[in-house]
């Protein structure tokens, strides 16, 4: 009776008077989205994969010419972008790791009666809400070295942080840390929220201590909502382009995305930037494939 009133339209409806069928509306509300999915996101995905086959050039008018693997191979050979995937590796690992830890110690600490604690919530996941140019530029503002207040808050002088090539990088990431933080900080209060009291309460009563109720309680219970931040923002963090773009210019914090737009807009060498896009889809989602294997394991534990 349910499944029959669910799929029935109302004799009363405006769809009904209309002479309009269950199948005409599940239509005009499906076929609209698979249409705007089609042309916005498979035929460029399709019609790209099909220029890093060639030697295209979006800057002359010559036909495109079939090369077949050869820029795949030379980019598999190029020492240069490995030395940006290099970067990247260490990029995410830095951001990321520096999220979860932020962001699952913000909710632990939020994870308690406080006084205005959803008035605190709410100012914390402003750093997401923003843009990332809005971001970058803010940012680059308090590295500045003249008037920073990041330099004079810790004592540092003139300190260049975006042109220093060793702490570049990490200026990037230290940016990415505040603005994503909140969002691993969202998930993993939401998984603290759902554990158990009374499994506390049992803790308690055995006299467990702090450390013993966290790794043994906490920690398991909340590791999979932690496993799905990791990999949503282990994606995004190896996809960064304009915080990186809008901060520095340091060879040295070259992300991979950043060469790839160098390639494609600045070299024109479309057929190339193709093949390395692709590159990198298979790298991003060789990484989320092992994420979700583990993540899996903690579930099944």
């Amino acid at each position: 009776m349910a499944t029959l009133a669910m799929t029935t339209l109302d004799p009363q409806s405006r769809a009904a008077r209309r002479g309009w069928s269950d199948l005409t509306i599940r239509n005009a509300f499906i076929i609209p989205t698979i249409v705007f999915l089609i042309v916005f996101n498979i035929f460029p995905l399709l019609y790209s994969l099909g220029y890093s086959f060639t030697d295209f050039r979006a800057s002359t008018n010559a036909p495109a010419n079939f090369v077949g693997l050869a820029n795949y191979r030379a980019l598999l050979n190029d020492p240069f972008i490995w030395s940006n995937f290099a970067i990247t590796a260490k990029y995410v690992i830095v951001s990321v790791t520096g999220q979860v830890v932020v962001g699952f110690g913000v909710a632990m600490l939020l994870n308690r009666t406080i006084p205005f604690k959803g008035l605190i919530t709410t100012l914390l996941l402003l750093p997401m809400m923003l843009s990332m140019a809005v971001v970058g530029l803010f940012w680059k503002l308090l590295y500045d070295p003249s008037f920073g207040i990041i330099n004079y808050a810790l004592g540092l002088g003139r300190f260049e942080w975006l042109s220093d090539p060793d702490m570049a990088l990490y200026a990037v990431a230290i940016t990415d840390i505040w603005m994503w933080s909140p969002f691993v900080m969202l998930l993993s209060l939401a998984g603290l929220s759902a554990v158990p009291k009374h499994l506390y309460e049992a803790a308690a009563i055995d006299r467990a201590g702090t450390f013993y109720t966290f790794f043994r309680i906490t920690l398991p219970l909340v590791a999979p909502i932690l496993m799905i931040a990791i990999i949503f923002r282990t994606m995004e963090a190896f996809k960064t382009f304009d915080l990186a773009f809008i901060l520095t210019s340091q060879p040295n914090a070259e992300l991979i995305s950043i060469r790839l737009y160098k390639m494609a807009f600045q070299e024109w060498q479309t057929g190339m930037s193709s093949a390395l896009a692709y590159i990198m889809l298979i790298m991003v989602v060789g990484i989320t494939n092992i994420y979700v294997k583990y993540l899996n394991k903690v579930k099944e534990r």
